[in-house]
């Protein structure tokens, strides 16, 4: 099994949208990489910490790929925007890719560097921290499924879901 951290704005639809994919063992939602330890989602809206909204994403790597997740990611954001997706702005909602070793660094720069212009905005950083978000963000469309999304899950095809 493998860890892969993925912001790519509300982290809500993120978390539902690769929870459905075919090879992710789960999903958990927190802040990554900011300037704070354990901060709450009123920290990042009050901007008393710069922690992107970011889903820890746990998959297996028999089953599926980091370039295929990457592919995935790619299909529902906007990788030229700075801070923001959707309906959503502000510096928490920008994307970022953050990897744990430097395979997953050369895999993600290589694949960007292929698919996408060179200006594209999306971090590729190591990630520093990871800090779980409030529970009531767990999960948060499964239990509230008119909550907002600015994901299309009808981006996934059959053959990618679980």
């Amino acid at each position: 099994m493998k860890t892969i951290y993925f912001a790519g704005g509300c982290f809500w639809g993120v978390e539902k949208y690769f929870s459905l994919v075919k090879g992710v063992i789960s999903t958990k939602v927190g802040y990554a990489n900011g300037t704070k330890d354990n901060p709450r989602y009123e920290d990042l809206k009050r901007h008393v910490d710069n922690a992107s909204e970011t889903v820890e994403i746990k998959y297996d790597e028999n089953v599926i790929s980091l370039d295929k997740l990457l592919e995935l990611l790619l299909r529902v954001i906007d990788p030229y925007s700075i801070n923001k997706q959707g309906e959503d702005e502000g510096e928490q909602y920008r994307t970022g890719v953050y990897y744990l070793n430097k395979e997953e660094e050369d895999i993600i720069k290589q694949y960007f560097n292929k698919y996408l212009n060179k200006d594209y905005k999306i971090e590729v950083l190591p990630l520093k921290k990871f800090f779980l978000a409030e529970e009531y963000h767990q999960d948060y469309l499964n239990k509230n499924p008119d909550g907002y999304c600015h994901i299309n899950m009808a981006k996934l095809k059959p053959e990618e879901r679980k």
